[in-house]
């Protein structure tokens, strides 16, 4: 199934994927047609017949003539798709405007493809005879997965990117493993009073906050890990706190787990070793620290974004 992040990868590539396909379309196939010669747009749509050899990886190829309507049939190596086509009209896709318009060769954004209902990009090659006139557009219709495997093999859907999704969700159910300890851990440490609550020890809810605190850090980076490198989903908004969400949520837990322990801190050596406060004080200066780098992550990340 697609996901974002392969669109994501697509837009990284897109042009490198075009000059790639243009200069395998244009090697098989002249972009001026000598008609003079005796080069007919018919032994043009049978050079087109060698490019799946060029282009394993294609999965439809077609031409038109000046006015978008299907001058061959498909030619695919699938024999569900090749054979028909012919006459269809396809003035109105993006393929065929952009690439009048643009006066070369072209690659589209990925779009539902009609034949095989799978998204697919399409490299569009213009023909022209001596005189400037447009005689067919050569059109290769690509899947996305397979573009990604042609120009980015360190794409979602390569080996490696299977490898990555595999061992990014290994270690998500690791860590979410951990989690759950440190949330058991913190629930049972203080519920062994039950309802005694003049028994309750401050220090054993204090460590149970701690525990609770980090149990939910950690339970926020799995979240962010699985969704992004195993699923692949999109973050919601644009902003610099989306784009690095994975750092600010985890450190903003780790804060905040740091500043109960400092708070602890302060009421054990107040209640027992008034000496010892210069450790809490020292903790909540690691705390201020930790804050203002931070904040300044935040601030030079959306700077940078926003030039």
């Amino acid at each position: 199934m697609m996901t974002v992040k392969e669109i994501r990868d697509y837009a990284q590539i897109r042009t490198k994927a075009r000059a790639y396909l243009c200069y395998i379309i244009g090697r098989n196939i002249s972009q001026t047609v000598n008609t003079e010669g005796g080069a007919t747009v018919e032994t043009v749509i049978e050079k087109a017949k060698h490019l799946l050899e060029a282009i394993p990886y294609a999965e439809v190829i077609y031409a038109l003539d000046g006015r978008g309507v299907q001058i061959s049939d498909n030619i695919s190596n699938r024999p569900e798709l090749s054979g028909f086509g012919k006459g269809e009209d396809r003035s109105d896709r993006a393929y065929y405007y952009r690439t009048l318009k643009e006066h070369r060769c072209t690659l589209t954004d990925p779009y539902p493809s009609l034949v095989s209902n799978e998204l697919v990009v399409t490299a569009s090659f213009p023909l022209y005879d001596t005189h400037d006139r447009l005689i067919a557009i050569i059109c290769v219709d690509i899947t996305l997965k397979n573009i990604l495997k042609m120009v980015h093999p360190t794409s979602v859907d390569s080996s490696f990117g299977i490898t990555s999704k595999i061992v990014y969700g290994a270690f998500s159910a690791a860590l979410f493993g951990v989690a759950l300890l440190l949330f058991v851990k913190g629930v049972t440490s203080f519920l062994h009073f039950g309802l005694d609550f003049g028994n309750i020890d401050i220090n054993e809810v204090f460590k149970s906050t701690i525990l609770l605190t980090l149990s939910l850090a950690i339970a926020d980076l799995v979240k962010a890990i699985f969704e992004e490198e195993v699923l692949g989903k999109e973050k919601r908004h644009a902003s610099t706190e989306d784009t690095h969400q994975t750092m600010v949520k985890f450190l903003g837990s780790i804060i905040i787990a740091l500043s109960i322990e400092a708070l602890m801190l302060v009421f054990k050596s107040a209640l027992t070793d008034p000496s010892k406060i210069q450790y809490a004080v020292m903790l909540l200066g690691g705390v201020s620290f930790l804050m203002v780098a931070l904040s300044l992550y935040i601030k030079f990340s959306r700077a940078d974004k926003k030039r």
